[in-house]
């Protein structure tokens, strides 16, 4: 079966997969990659409170575990098969929604070094593919306002925004988020 590709650190196509997350061990190397990613890119935009706020809210391992058992979603661990070892370079989640027929995307993200090569295209065609797989009509996901490179990013495979939130998330704190829908021919 082919292979979604991005490119590597010379430009050059990268073979990556996705491995779906199933394991409790796996749930627990989730979510330790989840903390690494997100105090490494977050504080930046959001500040440190908020970010830490926002792993033990969403991106901590009881946050997966519930999400997992009681939600419905899925995660996969993003893998860079180029080499004799398969890496994790990063993650992505979401759930099917019946009630509107489509998928949301709740998680993408990649270690820093992965950033920039073309791996969202490969992450938008592996949730196309699922999409058809299970007769969804359209994937959409929510970004923060501020997170350019990222809107660029799903612009550029096709996402439009359709809407714009604010989010009253508890402490204090908001998420203010575009959302961002690729329909699906």
């Amino acid at each position: 079966s082919a292979r979604p590709v991005g490119t590597n650190r010379k430009g050059a196509p990268m073979s990556v997969s996705f491995r779906q997350i199933e394991r409790d061990e796996e749930v627990e190397a989730l979510a330790h990659m989840a903390h690494h990613i997100w105090n490494e890119y977050w504080p930046a935009l959001i500040g440190q409170a908020q970010t830490d706020y926002m792993v033990e809210k969403f991106q901590s391992l009881n946050a997966f575990r519930t999400d997992i058992a009681d939600n419905g979603y899925e995660y996969w661990f993003i893998m860079d098969d180029e080499g004799d070892t398969p890496r994790i370079i990063g993650y992505t989640g979401g759930h099917t929604e019946s009630e509107t027929n489509r998928f949301f995307i709740s998680k993408i993200y990649l270690l820093k070094e992965h950033r920039g090569r073309g791996i969202a295209a490969a992450v938008t065609r592996f949730y196309e593919q699922l999409c058809r797989d299970r007769g969804l009509a359209a994937m959409y996901l929510t970004v923060n306002k501020q997170n350019k490179m990222a809107i660029r990013a799903y612009e550029k495979q096709g996402f439009i925004t359709v809407d714009a939130v604010e989010a009253d998330i508890g402490e204090g704190f908001v998420m203010d988020d575009f959302i961002m829908e690729k329909p699906l021919a």
